[in-house]
């Protein structure tokens, strides 16, 4: 069998396990942030092929470098599956947007649009409550006595994250039939004074 037809098979047996070990984590373990799972069942898929192959001998055409970057393109197809598929299906306001109008019946008055996102997104999916779970698992933030706090990683990362926007978000968006950057600083229009600072 010729190494590329060999490639192309290992690495189709590598999808297979992704996609097997990533069903049977989130059916029958605890999960605590879907991102990161996903990226631990690459890892399990990745060692459970590799090493199966590697008895099997079936990579031993192979040169080191040839499997270093077969092991490469699993990881970045896996990648790609984490964060292309249970992650964007779990955070995705515009998945929810349309599983919302098909629940509705197909249609819901465009004017009362934030009222569904106020009264039913944010509890249907638990927004805040899976948003501070997934900050704590990173170690961005800490919750003490009700006071939800940056840790020093939570303060590198916002400000990683607000140069990001301010300076590489798109300048000309489209928003709703006009072209903003609105984005790029939506704090702008922010009111300065606030009542649920902690003390």
């Amino acid at each position: 069998m010729n190494r590329y037809l060999r490639a192309a098979l290992a690495s189709v047996l590598f999808v297979v396990a992704l996609l097997l070990v990533h069903f049977i984590h989130v059916r029958y373990f605890r999960v605590n942030v879907v991102l990161y799972a996903a990226l631990l069942d690459v890892f399990i898929a990745i060692a459970l092929v590799g090493v199966s192959l590697w008895s099997l001998r079936l990579l031993a055409p192979f040169s080191g470098l040839e499997r270093v970057l077969l092991v490469l393109v699993w990881a970045l197809v896996g990648y790609s599956f984490a964060i292309s598929v249970p992650t964007v299906v779990d955070r995705s306001l515009s998945f929810y947007i349309l599983e919302k109008l098909q629940q509705r019946g197909g249609g819901i008055q465009q004017a009362r649009m934030k009222d569904v996102f106020i009264n039913e997104y944010m509890v249907e999916h638990r927004l805040v409550d899976i948003r501070l779970t997934e900050q704590l698992q990173s170690g961005t933030i800490v919750i003490h006595h009700g006071c939800v706090r940056l840790t020093e990683k939570g303060q590198r990362v916002a400000s990683l994250g607000r140069y990001y926007r301010t300076h590489f978000l798109p300048r000309e968006r489209l928003i709703m039939g006009g072209y903003t950057d609105d984005l790029t600083d939506p704090f702008r229009h922010s009111g300065a004074k606030v009542d649920y600072l902690c003390k």
